[in-house]
């Protein structure tokens, strides 16, 4: 019988059979477009996606560019996801080594002494030894190749895992330029705002010390003059505070950011192609890494299956022993051993079964979160799309109703100095005006995070120089 088992035996470690379920890419339920997309943006979804194109051709400010240059350097997210993926390196490492014999040498001098007890007179003894063994454990059933199967698929995910960090920094830095932006413009706003109100102010209380105009109109040109003017220390606050969270994502302590485009001036096309659905499966990291995840849970079925079936492993000694260093390796020195072990499971009181079931339902929470992971990134998507237009309708009537109040303003003041009007509706207009003003800054800085937020959604930015 030994003739036939120590043959199938060698056949089986060249073949090599693998337990577990071999992975399939579960099916998916993928629109035929993004929901909120309008017939001008359908006909150019064909087309590359904004997604596919480099951080630095959608974000060409040059200042904000340095300032993503910096932080993909020196973030320390970016540096922790780095540290993943070098640990994830290690214990493949490991687990490959399971597959390959373990070498270990030996050096044992030993030695006993003995003293004279009754009649045995006392004397020495020693012996060296030299050699090493060898122990093996044969992976016939392809549960150590599961293991690698599992940590290969654990190292792409932290990979992938990395990549999103980079894309979310990169929207990070991106939008939190922008709010930047937008608080220097309410600032710029409110400072011109104030230095014509002031103007204003003096005129009037001119007037009024000639009896041409009440105390009741300084006071409304007085009022003018506060509103404006409260608002700039707290500009001037979130503005440093707005630059310490930029100086953070950067890597840096707090400190100030340099400037480069205006809110106006970012570059950004009206209508952006977003491609097709099923390309989102491939761009985003983070649905890269569900499935990568998922892969390794489901490897690790076949690890748990593993428990049922016998552990085979092979050891070997070899060396050399005498009781004189200068004989040691001369004359009939050597020594050698061989043995092999085959151990079955027969009663682990349901251990074995519980953990098969335990990697089962892994592998189902994976599959779950995979899903969910997808049907989340298309929600993402269309939220942007419609971000984006809607911010652009509403960046369209802020921009007239600012025009309209500007010339109710101008028309107002006319009319106070044609006697015509009271202070009271120049005070109102300047008001309406004003608030307009920021409104319009507002709307310009929604419109933008928008298409930040449809670069991210899009799985856009990880690509680097």
């Amino acid at each position: 019988m030994r003739k036939f088992i120590i043959p199938i035996l060698c056949c089986g470690l060249m073949t090599g059979c693998t337990i577990g379920p071999n992975y399939k890419s579960p099916s998916i339920d993928v629109p035929e477009a993004y929901r909120g997309l309008i017939q001008e943006e359908v006909a150019v979804k064909q087309l590359a996606s904004l997604g596919n194109q480099k951080w630095w051709e959608v974000f060409q400010d040059s200042k904000l560019q340095e300032l993503i240059n910096t932080a993909l350097q020196q973030n320390f997210d970016v540096r922790i996801a780095a540290d993943h993926i070098f640990e994830a390196q290690q214990q493949l490492n490991i687990t490959n080594s399971y597959q390959l014999p373990t070498i270990n040498a030996i050096a044992e001098p030993s030695g006993e002494r003995y003293e004279k007890i009754r009649t045995i007179n006392p004397y020495s003894w020693g012996s060296y030894e030299v050699g090493g063994s060898l122990s093996w454990d044969l992976d016939f059933w392809g549960k150590y190749r599961r293991m690698i199967e599992a940590s290969k698929a654990n190292l792409l995910a932290t990979q992938w895992a990395r990549q999103e960090v980079i894309t979310t920094l990169i929207a990070q830095v991106a939008g939190a330029y922008f709010q930047l932006r937008e608080l220097d413009m309410e600032l710029e706003i409110s400072k011109s705002t104030l230095n014509s109100r002031q103007e204003s102010l003096i005129l009037i209380k001119h007037l009024a010390d000639h009896g041409a105009e009440s105390m009741l109109d300084v006071r409304q040109a007085e009022q003018l003059v506060y509103t404006a003017s409260e608002e700039i220390p707290d500009l001037e606050r979130r503005i440093q505070q707005q630059e310490n969270l930029i100086s953070i994502l950067l890597g840096n302590n707090p400190g100030s950011i340099g400037r480069g485009l205006t809110l106006i001036q970012q570059p950004h096309a009206p209508l952006v192609p977003v491609g097709l659905p099923s390309s989102l499966l491939e761009r985003r990291p983070d649905i890269r890494q569900a499935e990568q995840q998922l892969i390794a849970f489901n490897a690790q079925i076949g690890v748990a299956e593993g428990a049922y079936f016998p552990d085979i492993s092979l050891t070997a000694s070899g060396g050399y022993e005498s009781a004189a260093l200068s004989k040691l390796f001369s004359g009939p020195s050597g020594l050698w051993d061989i043995a092999g072990t085959l151990t079955q499971p027969i009663f682990t009181a349901g251990r074995i079964r519980a953990g098969v079931k335990f990697a089962k339902a892994q592998q189902q929470e994976a599959l779950h979160q995979y899903q969910k992971t997808i049907q989340e990134a298309f929600r993402e998507v269309s939220d942007a799309l419609v971000a984006y237009r809607k911010t652009q309708e509403f960046t369209t009537q802020q921009d007239l109703l600012t025009q309209s109040a500007q010339d109710a303003a101008r028309l107002s003041d006319l009319r106070y100095k044609g006697g015509s009007a009271s202070y009271l509706e120049v005070l109102n207009s300047q008001t309406s005006y004003f608030s307009a003003e920021i409104g319009l800054a507002q709307a310009r800085l929604n419109e933008l995070q928008a298409l930040v937020d449809l670069y991210k959604a899009l799985g856009g930015g990880w690509e680097e120089k």
